[in-house]
């Protein structure tokens, strides 16, 4: 590679061009003397292809594209790889992924409410069963209870029969039995167990059961006169109705 006139070796080609008559006869003499137009003309040529003087064509290999060479088969050869194919293959394949798994997590999600609502449902229907259970067994204890509790009434009604004569012992002995009566009252309260309400009341079949008719001006038809065996609840429930007297019209 000869240097430029700078010492500086380029990474051209050099060409060298002869005289047209001595390329197209080969029995020239090579040192024929060149003539004026010759001479004149090899000069511009020479300015022409390298302003350096040296008379050689300039090639930039640098510059110069690459194509890939064609396969036996003709195909194009092998292109370099285009950019981010693997990077979207994999983006795709994420997503998808990411679309299962949220499918995944509704469906998960759906059978998780619907568990709740079941042990909602669950519950419920144990607190129904577990108050029916507790009602029903309060109601028979109390409807045990309800005749003592009716006998210790009438105990402590005879108490204002009792001539002023009785002795004081039998007086205490009354006392008592008035204790005891509104203890057992208490208890029953306590467990729920309500009187109903009978005297002066409208007669109400769900509530009350007439025993005796008595016509009166005092009282409106269909009021209740007088309660004779008191009846009770246990909240929404009749435990017990009220034995009373009802008002008639005349």
């Amino acid at each position: 590679m000869p240097p430029d006139n700078k010492g500086n070796t380029s990474n051209r080609i050099p060409v060298n061009f002869l005289d047209s008559e001595t390329d197209n006869d080969p029995n020239a003499p090579s040192d024929a003397p060149a003539s004026d137009d010759d001479l004149a003309l090899r000069d511009s040529m020479d300015e022409e292809l390298d302003s350096g003087g040296n008379g050689e064509e300039v090639f930039d290999l640098d510059s110069q594209p690459i194509h890939p060479s064609p396969q036996a088969d003709g195909s194009p050869g092998d292109l370099p790889p285009q950019s981010g194919g693997p990077e979207v293959a994999e983006l795709v394949a994420t997503r998808a992924e990411l679309k299962r798994l949220e499918g995944e997590v509704k469906d998960l999600k759906d059978a998780l409410a619907r568990r709740q609502a079941d042990f909602e449902n669950y519950r419920k229907r144990v607190d129904r069963e577990r108050a029916t259970t507790y009602d029903r067994v309060v109601a028979d204890i109390a409807s045990k209870l309800l005749p003592v509790l009716d006998n210790l009434k009438r105990a402590l009604e005879t108490e204002a029969s009792v001539e002023s004569s009785e002795s004081d012992e039998f007086r205490h002995f009354l006392s008592g039995v008035d204790l005891i009566y509104k203890q057992l009252g208490g208890v029953l309260d306590a467990l729920g167990v309500k009187p109903v309400l009978a005297e002066g009341e409208q007669f109400n079949p769900h509530l009350h059961e007439a025993v005796v008719t008595e016509p009166s001006d005092d009282y409106e038809p269909d009021t209740v006169i007088q309660e004779i065996v008191r009846g009770f609840t246990l909240g929404d429930k009749l435990i017990r109705p009220a034995l009373v007297k009802v008002s008639v019209k005349k």
